[in-house]
């Protein structure tokens, strides 16, 4: 009786324990120690140096915000938030950098430049993850002279880096929204959450080849996605004719790209002028468009926003003992 006791609770331990190995594995959100983690170090001023460091980069580069905010958003899909996009390739295997749709990322200077500023105050105390994630908030805040969401700490930086895994976890513009939702779902985000951080496209650029097959040739025939504002397709045209020039650059909330609002909202759902597909995909599913209406207001969307920017700054975390604090965000210790 007590050995098959004993079997019994024994085989409910291992199954506990492959549960939870599972589910950190299928994307599960790691546990953030703490708000004002580096108030209890030995670095106590760490964000406010960070933020003084972003600010007054921020102040030259109306860009900054949607640079920082897409390499955080990029490295939280992929491993999670632990700064693996960041990392350089070694040896004959790219990393993460080297993946098609992060070869245009930018801002690794400024990330670069706040981790020496911090590392000369406050040696092996702060992880890259920490600085990327707040930075970007930090970036997107600058208008407004506050901050825009609040950003836990602890995080530890990991130490692999795969190109080969961006395809599949890192969403694309041009999916369609089962693909989206079933993507955020591996993440533990909601379709809220998809809405509300798709708001993020309310600032920066993207390049002719992530939309000119919406102008060009959609099912294959030479047509146009009819879903998309005709004018809106004809101004695009102009700008990216075919073939585009690879370098050539479009706002992705027109007249508004530098300006952190919920105008992306409203041109998407009463103009059709989402840019990507996976932008007018949002607009395929009901309980979507009814987050995408709640959404047209500013006051709304910031709460929102934030909200899903802590779930998605919590993706996968390394704290405690698992991964380390990089002396050099571009490579390991």
């Amino acid at each position: 009786m007590r050995t098959h006791l004993a079997l019994s609770c024994l085989v409910f331990l291992c199954l506990v324990f492959l549960c939870l190995v599972l589910g950190g594995v299928a994307g599960g959100a790691g546990k953030v120690p703490r708000k004002n983690f580096y108030k209890r170090t030995s670095c106590p001023n760490a964000e406010q140096l960070i933020r003084d460091i972003t600010w007054s980069k921020a102040r030259n580069d109306a860009t900054l915000g949607a640079k920082l905010l897409r390499v955080h958003y990029h490295d939280c899909f992929v491993r999670g938030c632990d700064a693996s996009i960041l990392l350089d390739k070694v040896g004959t295997d790219d990393s993460e950098k080297e993946a098609r749709p992060n070869l245009s990322l930018g801002g690794f200077d400024v990330i670069d430049d706040i981790k020496r500023q911090v590392e000369a105050k406050c040696p092996g105390i702060v992880s890259c993850a920490d600085i990327l994630a707040l930075a970007a908030r930090d970036a997107v805040s600058f208008p407004f002279k506050t901050l825009m969401w609040e950003v836990e700490t602890g995080r530890k930086d990991g130490n692999v880096s795969l190109a080969s895994e961006v395809n599949g976890n890192l969403p694309s513009p041009f999916s369609d929204f089962a693909t989206l939702k079933q993507i955020f779902a591996n993440k533990r985000l909601n379709v809220d959450d998809l809405v509300a951080l798709s708001g993020a496209h309310t600032i920066g650029v993207a390049h002719c080849g992530a939309f000119s097959r919406r102008l060009f040739n959609f099912t294959g025939k030479g047509d146009m996605d009819p879903s998309l504002n005709a004018t809106y397709a004809e101004s695009l045209k102009k700008l990216c004719p075919n073939p585009a020039n690879p370098a050539t650059t479009v706002e992705m909330d027109p007249l508004s790209s530098t300006s952190f609002d919920s105008n992306y909202f409203n041109i998407l759902i009463n103009q059709k002028k989402g840019l990507f597909q996976s932008d007018a995909a949002l607009l395929n599913d009901k309980k979507s468009v009814i987050v995408i209406k709640k959404l047209q207001k500013d006051r709304v969307f910031f709460s929102e926003f934030a909200r899903s920017m802590q779930k998605m700054g919590a993706i996968q975390v390394l704290a405690g003992n698992a991964g380390e604090i990089r002396k050099n965000c571009r490579v390991k210790n």
